[in-house]
């Protein structure tokens, strides 16, 4: 640890800029992943004030297992199907795709449309699964 602190001291502009480096990182991934909910509060959202689950994954992966009253539009068409969405503009809309890393693209594409109420599932159909919520096929 003092070997450490003793490289920190005799290199602080390094050290200065990995750690603006790491801090500029962190700023970028949480701007574009946007608001990020866990299958709990997900679960919430829906029973409390009727949240619709947008499940973005292909078609295939969406018959195989999706979460009750999902509506599936794969993330390559969601830009040209989001008048598919207008009827739940008013209603907080949850992105849910297969881990978890593909929904904040989703999120950033509806809030460019004018939706404000969105947010990302974490952890996507896996973190569902693992914790042995309830699917559908």
């Amino acid at each position: 640890m003092e070997q450490f602190i003793e490289f920190l001291l005799n290199h602080w502009i390094l050290s200065g800029l990995w750690m603006a480096i790491a801090i500029t990182l962190l700023i970028y991934i949480r701007a574009k992943a946007g608001n990020s909910i866990s299958p709990y509060q997900a679960t919430l959202l829906v029973n409390r004030e009727d949240a619709v689950l947008l499940d973005i994954r292909d078609i295939k992966t969406f018959e195989s297992g999706h979460i009750v009253d999902a509506i599936n539009i794969p993330l390559a068409k969601l830009g040209e199907r989001t008048k598919e969405l207008e009827k739940f503009r008013e209603k907080p809309l949850i992105v849910v795709c297969q881990m978890g890393h593909q929904s904040g693209d989703a999120v950033k594409i509806l809030e460019e449309k004018g939706f404000s109420s969105v947010s990302r599932m974490s952890g996507g159909m896996a973190e569902w699964q693992t914790q042995s919520l309830p699917t559908v096929k």
